[in-house]
């Protein structure tokens, strides 16, 4: 398994190391389609291993270079308020061929689109919820269930509509790791209430909405784009000209046996680097030394602890669960040497979500979606290194923090000229909060620390492996840091309840 397992990190890190470096190269300047060119020239390289899908395989590595060929054919730039959407067109294409390509499925659509209506009274609680900030911050696309996610909400809906279980995940799965549409839970409510619909009436709205969403996925997507004002691109030429050059793929992975949940979310997880990642708002982002240095450091710790970590991985979860972990043990690291800590800052930026609640009742349903990533990450983070930092004691030794057994390597952080040198980028004598505050602008967009190109590349190699079993939503706790540390919401959560 080692050579699978070397394939897996070569991959992943190839993906993200092309995303590292055209951001380096280009950062502060203006974002063209063709500086993503070396991302789709990585993702052209993945291959299958043995006892791999290559169905599974050729969804992700199609998906990445039909995306970047179209939008290219479409515009030479998208500007930052449009970027958040490129990885939305994916999977309501997808769930449009699935349905055309299987009368079942197509019929358990429709039962769930009625199931909806029918269950009115869930989708308005967990809408006023939303709207009333009940649960604190959430991620409102889950890539698990977590209180206030949508998928958590599809779920509740889900568990009471009779269709086949195979079909249920796959709707769950496409509005998780798959994005159906641009639409979060409760986001629409929100506005009616505050435009002066009753409770009843924003209600029902929401409920229509939400019917929309998997009645016709193509057409309400590009509505929400048109009252979004999305102006880069045609996005209902882009999902016309996605569709002519996915269909035959995904007509391969359904003759493959392929999970339709699996189908509905590869293809949309891996291309958010075009456009998204390697984009003008990134560009902007990593202006400032210290946000750049932060980046390149931290996949630095990921690619030396997976390298030096092969031989002892026993199976490909841990190897991503090595990824993350190092990944969130570097970030809350950082953190630390400015005096701060994972909770000091879930405590923050709680608060400060409360404080949103009332300042913008109409915010965006996913405004706090990133900084729940990161809340996430840096408190499990905090556990990993307040072990070893008990571990070390008073002995003097260095500090080896572990996940699963493995060692982190934090040397890259220590080699890293830039994070050793803060008094370079502030008063000088005063300067003991800069990488602290580099890390506040990543709380809200951290899906280079995460990481998402590493994530979903080994994602789709774990796939390749199980093709028939769904993947998304993570049917697993995953610790949400307000819960375990501010709140009490692990009732509402419905990871054990999930289709």
């Amino acid at each position: 398994m080692s050579e699978l397992y070397k394939k897996m990190i070569d991959e992943a890190m190839a993906a993200q190391h092309a995303d590292v470096n055209v951001l380096k190269a280009r950062r502060g300047k203006h974002f063209t389609l063709k500086d993503a060119r070396p991302y789709v020239e990585a993702v052209e390289k993945m291959t299958v291993g043995p006892k791999q899908s290559a169905a599974v395989i050729n969804l992700h590595k199609e998906s990445v270079k039909t995306h970047f060929n179209v939008l290219s054919g479409l515009t030479r730039h998208v500007k930052p308020e449009d970027d958040p959407f490129v990885e939305h067109y994916q999977t309501p294409v997808i769930l449009e061929i699935l349905r055309d390509q299987d009368a079942k499925f197509a019929k358990s659509l429709e039962i769930f689109v009625d199931s909806i209506k029918t269950h009115e009274a869930i989708i308005g609680r967990e809408a006023a919820r939303c709207y009333a900030g009940f649960y604190g911050p959430t991620c409102v696309v889950d890539f698990a269930l977590m209180p206030g996610s949508t998928s958590n909400v599809v779920n509740q809906v889900l568990t009471k509509t009779d269709i086949p279980v195979a079909h249920k995940q796959a709707i769950l799965a496409a509005k998780s790791w798959g994005m159906n549409t641009s639409y979060g839970i409760g986001d629409l409510f929100a506005k009616r209430i505050e435009a002066g619909d009753s409770l009843a009436e924003a209600s029902r709205k929401e409920v229509r909405q939400l019917q929309d969403l998997y009645r016709n996925p193509v057409e309400a997507q590009a509505k929400l784009m048109q009252k979004a004002g999305m102006k880069s691109f045609s996005e209902r030429r882009y999902m016309e000209n996605y569709r002519k050059g996915m269909e035959k793929t995904v007509k391969a992975a359904i003759d493959d046996n392929v999970h339709y949940g699996n189908i509905a979310t590869i293809p949309a997880y891996c291309v958010g680097d075009i456009s998204h990642h390697i984009s003008q708002s990134t560009y902007n982002m990593c202006k400032d030394d210290v946000i750049m240095a932060t980046i390149e450091a931290v996949t630095n710790v990921i690619e030396k602890t997976l390298l030096a970590a092969v031989p002892s991985i026993k199976n490909p979860y841990q190897l991503l669960n090595v990824a993350t972990g190092s990944s969130a043990a570097a970030t809350e690291y950082l953190l630390e040497l400015d005096a701060f800590n994972a909770p000091m800052i879930v405590d923050l930026l709680t608060k400060r979500y409360h404080n949103l609640v009332m300042i913008k009742p109409t915010r965006g349903a996913a405004a706090e979606l990133h900084n729940c990533d990161f809340m996430d990450m840096i408190y499990r983070g905090w556990k990993i290194l307040d072990k070893a930092e008990r571990v070390k004691n008073g002995s003097g030794q260095p500090l080896v923090p572990k996940i699963d057994g493995i060692p982190i390597d934090l040397s890259p952080i220590h080699e890293n000229e830039i994070l050793m040198n803060p008094q370079r980028y502030a008063y000088p004598a005063c300067a003991i909060t800069v990488r602290a505050s580099s890390l506040m602008r990543l709380a809200d967009y951290p899906c280079l620390l995460t990481s998402e190109p590493i994530t979903a590349t080994m994602m789709t190699n774990i796939i390749a492996l199980d093709k028939k079993t769904v993947a998304a939503p993570v049917r697993a706790c995953k610790s949400c840091a307000t819960a375990c540390l501010v709140g009490s919401r692990h009732q509402y959560c419905q990871y054990r309840e999930a289709v």
